[in-house]
């Protein structure tokens, strides 16, 4: 049997452990030793993507934000999805370590893909750059911060899933521009605020990895009108 390794750890800004482990061909994050990712259930993350930007291929000048690296299965879909060599594909990661990581544990996944010509990255909070974005500035925005609507790595990251994040993300989307935003689980409650913010929504369920027999997390998408 082969054993579940440790390779690296890190604190979060809230003091909480965040750790980096390998089994057999697969890697994980955990928080506080409790699962917070890992390669074997990436399949939302992809999804994520493909709501976002599945009809920007093609088009010229795209510029789209994905709001948390993690373990880089979103950028790899999106970069995919666009392979125009003028778009740009702007990734904020609010922790440096995991940057870290992907370059060095994970380079042979997805960590190459920050080298990409297309590619931005941001090691900070990604709100900032949505609220100081020019207006109309994204055709696509992607949060996969957290656990979705429910924090779990930065109390502070809350504010994307209120009003606030709203207004911010609604002036930073072109006309017809989508942010699409991870969630663990369904969450009738935060659709309904999407909506009354002045986006068209819908809620996507989705399975953490392909055989799944069923659908575990949701991704929310909000339309600027």
């Amino acid at each position: 049997m082969k054993p579940f390794l440790q390779l690296a750890s890190a604190r979060t800004p809230d003091g909480a452990e965040m750790t980096l482990h390998s089994h057999d061909t697969h890697f994980y994050i955990r928080v506080d030793r409790q699962p917070l990712m890992g390669t074997n259930a990436s399949e939302s993350e992809k999804v994520l993507g493909d709501l976002a930007c599945a009809k920007l291929g093609g088009q010229k000048e795209v510029r789209v934000l994905i709001g948390g690296l993690g373990l880089g299965f979103t950028l790899r879909r999106v970069l995919d999805l666009l392979p125009q060599p003028d778009a740009v594909v702007e990734v904020a990661e609010l922790l440096p370590e995991i940057v870290a990581w992907n370059r060095e544990h994970l380079r042979e996944l997805n960590g190459a893909l920050l080298d990409d010509s297309r590619v931005l990255l941001t090691v900070g909070d990604v709100f900032p750059l949505i609220e100081q974005a020019p207006k109309g500035h994204y055709d696509a925005i992607m949060l996969d911060v957290d656990n979705g609507p429910i924090a779990m790595v930065q109390d502070g990251n809350e504010r994307l899933y209120q009003s606030q994040g709203f207004s911010a993300i609604m002036r930073a989307l072109k006309p017809k521009g989508r942010a699409t935003f991870w969630s663990a689980k369904d969450d009738p409650r935060f659709e309904k605020r999407l909506t009354k913010a002045g986006f068209k929504t819908e809620t996507v369920p989705c399975k953490a990895y392909p055989q799944a027999k069923r659908c575990t997390h949701a991704i929310f998408v909000a339309e600027r009108p």
